[in-house]
This record gives structure tokens, sequence and C-alpha cells, in this order.
């Protein structure tokens, strides 16, 4: 069962309410996304600690109803 980039915005933003998120869905089939992710909850933390955050976000989704998601996280620039 394949998963919307709706979904996967509002799984992000609930565990990181301040999150700017953009999603594309890479293959149009609804389990292949990138996703870019800005959040003030990164700062501070390395590339795997803010990428646990988002997959953390999705609550198991990852592998299951969400295939693959090619993931880049920032802190909002100052």
């Amino acid at each position: 069962m394949a998963m919307d980039a709706g979904t996967i915005e509002r799984l992000i933003k609930e565990s990181l309410p301040d999150a700017k998120v953009s999603i594309e869905d890479l293959r149009g089939d609804g389990d292949h996304y990138a996703a870019h992710v800005v959040s003030n909850a990164f700062r501070g933390k390395n590339r795997v600690q803010q990428h646990q955050l988002v997959y953390q976000a999705l609550r198991g989704r990852m592998g299951n109803e969400l295939h693959a998601l090619a993931l880049q996280t920032s802190v909002p620039e100052i």
C-alpha cells in the first residue's frame, strides 16, 4: 500500500512543527519520494541524527507503506 505526499508531510510536521517540507514523487507511483526538510530541530545534530528524527516522525511506515525516501535535511539559514 502506497503513501501519499500529504501524509508524509503531515507526519513530519506533527513531529517537527517548525519544519518546512517539500516532497517530490520520483516515479509517480506513491512509493518513491524525495523530501527536503528544514527544521531548527536539526541544529547541532549530524546528518544521521537529522535523518533519524525524520524516520521517527514516519512512525514505522518507512519500508512498509513507504518504500523509498531520498532525504535531504538542513537547518534554516540565519
